[in-house]
């Protein structure tokens, strides 16, 4: 990896607006950083897509990522951090560092969430590949996970962002059994911190909610850091690409990005 340079951007890509949770974090964290950012919208959710074609997309941005010259590529999305992370770490590690969402989110929940009672939300596809269940239960430390699919949210999040529209679907999907005296939960899919606190309210804000764009953000400058790849001068360029044109995109990226943003359309399928 020794041929990159700290000014380098970073890549991120999503299906859609949740990735700039993770994104807005990282900015946050490290704002020299020049950020890419793909929201492939043309597919968006990646939740109720098979693995394999989820594959497909991911190793396309990937590659799209790699000619914007990123030092470092992360999978902003649940979905694809199960079904394709080993892929693209396959295909592309030579040329980029790659991360996922999902490792920084265990390596959370075992130093903080020993023999505790958790719950995960996250889209069909995340809950179905049991990525975090084995994760956790290879850590051994007593955590006791329940897991329900809310297949829809993210696509009305991506409609509605925060509004009221989305309370009734949280009281049904967060209803369940298994979400039942939990210590903590997990929020599984990048656009779930966007309702955040619509979700702390449901549980009286009476249990941790755990976000995974703080731990990610984390992730990424320790990672950077010891590849000494960290950019602590830059004026932190952000650059923000489309694969369709949405306006929820479009005004979701201003929920995060006051600046002007921007947004370019990028018809990687065409």
């Amino acid at each position: 990896m020794s041929d990159h340079t700290p000014s380098q951007p970073i890549g991120i890509f999503d299906s859609g607006i949740g990735g700039l949770t993770v994104a807005h974090a990282i900015v946050k964290q490290l704002p020299h950083e020049n950020i890419v950012y793909f929201g492939d919208t043309a597919h968006l959710p990646y939740g109720d897509k098979s693995a394999t074609t989820i594959q497909a997309y991911s190793i396309k941005i990937a590659h799209m990522l790699l000619q914007q010259q990123c030092k470092l590529i992360l999978i902003a999305c649940n979905s694809a951090s199960a079904a394709a992370y080993e892929l693209v770490k396959e295909y592309i590690a030579s040329q980029a560092i790659v991360m996922n969402v999902i490792d920084p989110v265990v390596h959370l929940v075992r130093d903080n969430y020993s023999n505790k009672n958790l719950g995960l939300i996250g889209t069909r596809q995340t809950v179905n590949s049991n990525v975090y269940k084995k994760k956790i239960d290879n850590l051994n430390c007593g955590i006791q996970l329940n897991s329900v699919a809310t297949n829809i949210l993210a696509s009305a999040i991506e409609e509605f962002g925060n509004g009221k529209a989305i309370d009734g679907l949280l009281e049904e999907y967060l209803n369940h059994d298994s979400l039942k005296n939990l210590d903590a939960l997990i929020l599984a899919c990048t656009h779930y911190p966007i309702v955040k606190e619509k979700i702390a309210k449901f549980f009286n804000n009476k249990i941790d909610i755990i976000d995974p764009s703080e731990a990610v953000a984390n992730a990424v400058q320790k990672h950077l850091a010891d590849e000494k790849l960290l950019n602590k001068a830059g004026v932190g360029t952000k650059q923000f690409y489309v694969s369709d044109y949405t306006e929820s995109f479009s005004s979701g990226t201003k929920l995060f990005f006051d600046d002007t943003i921007s947004l370019e359309h990028y018809p990687l399928w065409e």
